[in-house]
């Protein structure tokens, strides 16, 4: 094993070509990354692992199609879609419309980056896996209700009715773990 570096473009253009030294350059470059993109969608550490298998096989085969770019986006793009992928064909969603969840101060950023990673990603983890994958989407990962709405095939309305209770569960779930202090 060698600890050479190599640029994303010679990495893109080895994978390109199905060079295993440059797949493995890869795997090594965004492996500790990826899996925990899977890890914030998945209900258990198996699922995640499940995902990130599968998305790595279907990233040496999508890489052929990869134009340019920030490589590091574009495999997070593909980590995070498998992952909803995965969600969708396993779960039946609950639809419940709310629309009176417009109302974001934006307060619980600064409460939420006040925790630990590991404190966070534990809280968050608790939450149902509807609630997660919305909350997920939307406070950590930037998408709009609209976008959240299309990739889960849900209502917006829901999308932000299960923000809204994931915030509200997280409250709850920082009261119980004594982070009170940090109230969203």
């Amino acid at each position: 094993m060698h600890n050479q570096q190599y640029t994303d473009e010679e990495i893109v253009q080895g994978c390109q070509e199905g060079n295993a030294v440059m797949q493995e350059a890869l795997y090594n470059l965004y492996a500790s990354r990826m899996i925990a993109v899977c890890s914030r969608y998945a209900t258990n550490r198996m699922e995640a692992e499940d995902v990130f298998h599968d998305t790595f096989i279907k990233v040496f085969d999508k890489i052929k199609g990869f134009k340019g770019g920030s490589l590091k986006s574009w495999m997070y793009r593909v980590f995070i879609n498998s992952s909803i992928d995965y969600y969708k064909s396993a779960k039946r969603k609950q639809e419940v419309e709310y629309d009176d969840y417009d109302k974001d101060d934006g307060s619980y950023m600064e409460i939420l980056s006040k925790l630990s990673v590991d404190e966070l990603s534990r809280i968050i983890n608790q939450l149902p896996v509807g609630y997660k994958m919305v909350f997920n989407l939307y406070v950590i990962d930037g998408y709009t209700h609209k976008e959240i709405a299309e990739k889960l095939t849900i209502s917006v309305g829901t999308s932000k009715s299960q923000l809204f209770k994931a915030k509200s569960m997280l409250v709850q779930m920082l009261g119980a773990n004594n982070i009170s202090r940090y109230a969203i």
